[in-house]
């Protein structure tokens, strides 16, 4: 067995959770290694869209932009019910705020290919064919053991342990962490295959009284994705999923002559809602599938892991580096648990809706809905809160032990807590280093004690970057601002006074100095 070694971070698992993980801790200076017990990253397609807010999180590593030129923007909804179209977008231009209005349609195997490329390129590379055997926490460390491609042990003593493992989670196992839910009674059927007669450049809801079968564009390795429930009794209710089997659903649930060819892959599965009981044992953190797992409705989960891994990986650094305390790890389950339950609550409910043979359930989703989504959807304001909801730009940490008001506090604009709204002024790419960034939002240029400015970012390692907006600040009631670096803003208050921002930034990312006594 190979002698002990040390690291900041092991990352246990490397789907898109634990890749994304491992591109924000390569940024911030972290040593760290990804392993993943598989030989090859997922080929099939799996998940299938990218939230706004997912791609707005990812944009400072530099991937985004591959991610939209290799899948679709532009994608629409159609429902169809008995005797009609229903055309819903998937997208709000009105969305001003984000540069990304649009859910974009992507594989999960492109995107696992475009972060594993960002990181080899940045010289990281996956360890496939690693295993985690097991972990226990010895004082400052979790004794890891792994068991390599070729078959020899090592050990490996890592200052923290991220399981972004799946489901069926090995961290979350050794850990002691329970996985709390339930599985749904239905079976459902998915392949990625081609269909003859269908539209493309959208997305295919048929909702009928006998039941539901969705297909989603992809593009490659196949053009569509099928999804149905397949259906109880009878002689295809269990063993192996057939193309015949396939087609008889299409001809019982779809009135257009779609015809099925050449499948790519073929499979039956259960959903489950489970949640872990805890997102961190000690030095051990959970993310993604190994913390949530639940229906695929929304498109909510493969972006909810990746969120959690971008609201822990630069904590996890900044502590490594001793630029940060250690409570700031602590607040990575009070931010994130509260929204991994919202997604299970969420998902939950829509499934219920979705699948329910309740005659009353089965009457609104087959007839009403149709009808009354358009006519919402109308409207700006219902069709803004529901794109906002479902992109997961609304989700927001006002209640985190790390966020804070200052004084004179501003009544209008983003809250302490909320994601930093994009502007015609393109915040975003100017909060896209590494790092904490102060926008001095307002006062004339000689209003802003220049002592003080230095003696936050002076002996901070260059961990907080100053931008003078002055008089193009959007937000006229908000002098200044601190936004975290995963794009929330940490810290807000009106006036010129830096007292607050001072008392802030000492208590969660302390100078050198006071590090030192």
């Amino acid at each position: 067995m190979a002698a002990s070694r040390s690291l900041d971070v092991l990352v246990v698992g490397a789907g898109p959770t634990g890749l994304a993980l491992a591109v924000q801790l390569h940024a911030y200076g972290a040593r760290f290694r990804i392993v993943d017990r598989h030989l090859d990253r997922v080929r099939e397609s799996r998940a299938l869209a990218i939230q706004p807010r997912t791609l707005e999180a990812l944009a400072p590593f530099g991937v985004t932009d591959e991610l939209i030129a290799r899948g679709d923007p532009a994608v629409r909804l159609r429902v169809h019910v008995p005797g009609r179209t229903v055309r819903l977008p998937l997208y709000d231009l009105g969305a001003a705020d984000t540069p990304y209005p649009f859910l974009l349609f992507l594989s999960q195997a492109e995107t696992e290919s475009v972060l594993g490329g960002h990181l080899y390129e940045a010289g990281t590379t996956v360890e496939r064919g690693t295993e985690l055997l097991e972990l226990t926490t010895a004082g400052a460390y979790v004794a890891c053991r792994l068991r390599n491609l070729d078959g020899t042990e090592e050990n490996v003593n890592a200052r923290y342990v991220v399981g972004c493992d799946g489901a069926h989670s090995t961290v979350r196992a050794q850990a002691g962490i329970g996985f709390e839910g339930h599985v749904y009674p239905q079976t459902f059927l998915l392949a990625d295959l081609e269909v003859d007669g269908l539209e493309r450049g959208a997305a295919h809801a048929y909702m009928t009284e006998a039941g539901m079968l969705f297909f989603f564009p992809l593009g490659s390795p196949a053009s569509w994705r099928l999804l149905a429930m397949r259906p109880p009794g009878g002689p295809d209710a269990q063993g192996p999923v057939e193309l015949g089997q396939l087609q008889a659903l299409v001809d019982r649930y779809v009135n257009d002559p779609l015809h099925l060819r050449d499948p790519v892959w073929m499979t039956d599965f259960r959903i489950h809602n489970r949640g872990a009981k805890s997102y961190r044992a000690d030095r051990v953190f959970l993310a993604g599938d190994a913390a949530h797992i639940h229906s695929p409705a929304g498109a909510q989960g493969m972006n909810t892991g990746i969120q959690d891994a971008l609201n822990l990986g630069w904590k996890l650094a900044l502590v490594c580096r001793r630029a940060a305390p250690e409570a700031l790890l602590g607040t990575y389950e009070s931010e994130r648990a509260p929204v991994g339950r919202n997604v299970l609550r969420f998902t939950d409910r829509a499934f219920t809706i979705a699948t329910s043979r309740n005659p009353l359930l089965r009457l609104a989703r087959t007839r009403l809905a149709p009808r009354l989504a358009p006519l919402a959807l109308r409207l700006p304001y219902l069709r803004g809160a529901a794109f906002r909801t479902l992109s997961q730009l609304a989700i927001h940490y006002r209640h985190s032990p790390a966020t804070a008001e200052g004084p004179h506090r501003p009544k209008r604009g983003p809250r302490a807590g909320d994601r930093l709204p994009d502007t015609p002024g393109n915040l975003h790419a100017l909060t896209a280093a590494a790092g904490y960034h102060l926008l001095l939002c307002g006062g004339p240029e000689g209003a802003w004690d220049t002592g003080r400015i230095v003696s936050i970012t002076g002996r901070r390692g260059h961990l907080v970057h100053i931008h003078r907006l002055g008089r193009g600040s959007p937000w006229p009631e908000i002098t200044h601002c601190l936004v975290r670096p995963d794009g929330y803003i940490a810290y807000r208050a009106g006036g010129t006074d830096l007292t607050g921002l001072l008392a802030y930034v000492d208590r969660w990312l302390p100078s050198s100095e006071a590090r030192a006594h």
